[in-house]
């Protein structure tokens, strides 16, 4: 090879990507609560009774995995994005996921909001399915703006030339998302039954744990092919040589 012949330099492995982390921590939570036996009874005995019992704890009983989805989401952050922005946004991220999912109670603005739409468009003459569908989408909006918000505060906005193509892939990732909140809401409906009345055990926690996976995992396969797509870059020439 001839010196003034421009050298790639080598392209460095890209490691399992932090962002199927928060697919984990989903897992994770289903896992914790049926290995401690959790229902509405020994979490009104810890003081935590507001978010154990009323209509949303028992309709959306795995709700619980997408907030801890997206607090890891949060909290990778600085990871992705290192400084003080990275930080700025997982501070961000933990604010929204909890306020949003959480207060007043269980589900918070994020399930009761899509649930006015969907009970507003159903009593306006809709079709259930199309209130459903609304309901879900407007989930996911609320939802997805506790996550991406964040994530953009962190990241900055994309390039100028970029920004055609990261529209396409944050409309990918939030109908992925649509995905997993209705994959979630239809948790009874697939089998789940007893909980949070009752602890998850046995069939009904893999039953929980398999409906967690197939909810986040295209969502987060989507997040890892555009971590993959950062960190791999353009490669680095080194300068041509004199000679």
């Amino acid at each position: 090879m001839s010196a003034g012949t421009p050298v790639a330099a080598p392209a460095l492995p890209v490691l399992a990507p932090p962002v199927l982390a928060p697919l984990g921590a989903a897992l994770a939570a289903v896992a914790l609560v049926a290995a401690a036996g959790t229902d509405q009874g020994s979490l009104d005995a810890a003081g935590f009774g507001q978010y154990a019992y009323g209509f949303f704890a028992d309709r959306y009983p795995l709700f619980f995995p997408a907030i801890a989805y997206g607090a890891a989401r949060a909290l990778l952050l600085p990871v992705a994005a290192p400084g003080w922005r990275g930080w700025l946004g997982a501070l961000l991220g933990l604010a929204l996921v909890l306020g949003l999912s959480l207060h007043p109670t269980y589900g918070g603005l994020v399930l009761r909001t899509g649930y006015a739409v969907g009970s507003v468009a159903f009593l306006s003459g809709q079709p259930a399915p199309v209130a459903q569908g609304l309901g879900i989408v407007t989930t996911a909006a609320v939802f997805g703006l506790a996550i991406g918000l964040p994530a953009l505060v962190a990241r900055g906005l994309p390039r100028r030339g970029d920004r055609w193509h990261s529209l396409g892939r944050g409309l990918l990732r939030f109908g992925a998302l649509a995905f997993a909140v209705a994959v979630l809401a239809a948790a009874r409906d697939l089998g789940l039954a007893g909980f949070p009345r009752r602890p998850l055990s046995g069939a009904q926690a893999a039953l929980a744990g398999g409906l967690v996976l197939a909810a986040f995992l295209p969502h987060a396969a989507l997040s890892s092919a555009v971590f993959r797509r950062r960190a791999s870059g353009p490669s680095v020439e080194t300068p041509r040589g004199s000679g």
